[in-house]
């Protein structure tokens, strides 16, 4: 029987893709490692291999489809003995009107993502305990009508939930009207295009990465209980101190910036105070051993959060060298997804664009973001009493109140700022 090729989930987040080009064409013998198609994330174009040998016997979705859902078919891969005409036993491609795919464990999906597993969306958790499966498109309709999932039986592979099995579903006693959830979301892209009916604009269609980036940041402050712990930090001491270093890196082709010893800074603080080196994770708090910082990387269309593992353990010119590589693969969106996903905080620096101050966006499911604005120099009083000129940078902890307390996150922000004053230290 044809066996079908599934798209895959190339990253934890992703739900859905471009097919941005087929590497085959009908007819065409594949073995496992061959490319078999480009495909592009909300993150990066990344190849995807055949995992087992056949002929391409048909191609289901064309080359430059967008919006393509997770594990649904692209294309349908025959075995020894096997002829076209076997493939209409095999299903058709999903729809936006038909129960979506099963998960790849599920389906047997014969093709993988060159340097990266496949993951599908991770079960939701009933209230008593148990795992709820249930696709992406089932899950977003069931929180627009306010249907509890835990009382809906899945028709789908292994009791998985799909759209069919909401159709004659209520929502439950305490939802909320379908109004007031439309309001919550805001008004309707016709709505608003008629707001500004008779006024030049330029519509600009989004792309795979802005979208996943307004619906994290949206998700992150509707469940997030932010609140924000504010220190200013004086860099004189670390101006000095950075540019001996330099000076005597300068053989080695390193030069040192303020961002390297703010990310040592913060890897070391989590050390310092281990409760504040976790994340949520729904019904738990995980707590890191190792200090892995997340740092924001701003590209064109979105941005990047790649994350310097180990961070505590490593001298400032391999944090340097390591960023410094990161960036600008991110840039050029050829980091894998290993490389974005994790760490405990995430550290956002304006100041090189002149902003002296703001508040970050906690990137579930970190438990903190530093956000970083600008030395500016400003009078402050000495210690002896006396007025004078220093450096000052501002800096915002955005803090998850689930995961850390508002003491506990004063702690952290005080070391933070004792190793970024007293930047030998950073050294020991």
């Amino acid at each position: 029987m044809p066996t079908e090729i599934l798209m895959p989930a190339l990253s934890p987040t992703m739900e859905e893709g471009t097919l941005a080009k087929w590497l085959v064409k009908e007819g065409d013998s594949v073995s496992s490692g061959d490319i078999l198609a480009e495909i592009e994330t909300d993150k990066a174009t990344m190849e995807f291999e055949a995992v087992d040998e056949g002929i391409i016997g048909k191609i289901l979705i064309e080359a430059g489809s967008e919006g393509v859902k997770v594990n649904t078919p692209i294309a349908v891969l025959l075995e020894d003995g096997e002829s076209a005409d076997d493939i209409q036993t095999a299903s058709p491609p999903a729809s936006a009107d038909a129960p979506e795919a099963a998960p790849a464990a599920d389906a047997g999906a014969k093709a993988a993502p060159a340097g990266a597993s496949a993951a599908a969306a991770p079960p939701t958790p009933a209230k008593d305990g148990k795992r709820i499966f249930a696709s992406p498109l089932a899950r977003r309709i069931a929180a627009d009508k306010g249907i509890d999932l835990a009382q809906v039986s899945g028709s789908g592979p292994h009791g998985r939930i799909v759209k069919a099995d909401l159709d004659h579903a209520k929502p439950a006693a305490s939802a909320a009207p379908t109004e007031a959830a439309a309001m919550a979301t805001g008004p309707s892209a016709d709505q608003v295009a008629r707001m500004y009916e008779g006024r030049d604009y330029e519509e600009v269609k989004l792309d795979g990465m802005r979208r996943t980036v307004a619906s994290r940041l949206t998700e992150a402050k509707q469940t997030i209980p932010h609140f924000y712990l504010r220190r200013d930090v004086q860099l004189d001491a670390l101006m000095a101190f950075r540019a001996n270093l330099n000076k005597q890196l300068e053989s080695r082709g390193v030069k040192l910036s303020v961002n390297d010893f703010i990310i040592k800074a913060c890897a070391m603080a989590l050390q310092a105070v281990p409760d504040c080196n976790a994340v949520w994770a729904g019904d738990r708090i995980l707590r890191l051993k190792p200090s892995d910082v997340a740092v924001a990387v701003a590209i064109e269309g979105g941005l990047f959060t790649p994350v310097l593992k180990d961070a505590h353990l490593k001298s400032l010119s391999a944090l340097s060298a390591e960023m410094k590589d990161l960036a600008g693969r991110a840039r050029n969106k050829k980091l894998a997804p290993h490389e974005y996903v994790g760490g405990a905080m995430a550290v956002s620096n304006l100041g090189m664009f002149g902003i002296e101050n703001f508040d970050a966006v906690i990137n579930p499911p970190h438990g903190s973001i530093l956000a970083v604005g600008a030395g500016v120099k400003k009078p402050v009083v000495g210690a002896d009493g006396e007025l004078k000129v220093a450096i000052v940078m501002s800096m915002t902890l955005s803090v998850d109140h689930r995961v850390i307390d508002g003491a506990l996150g004063a702690e952290f922000l005080k070391e933070v700022v004792a190793y970024l004053e007293n930047p030998v230290t950073m050294l020991a």
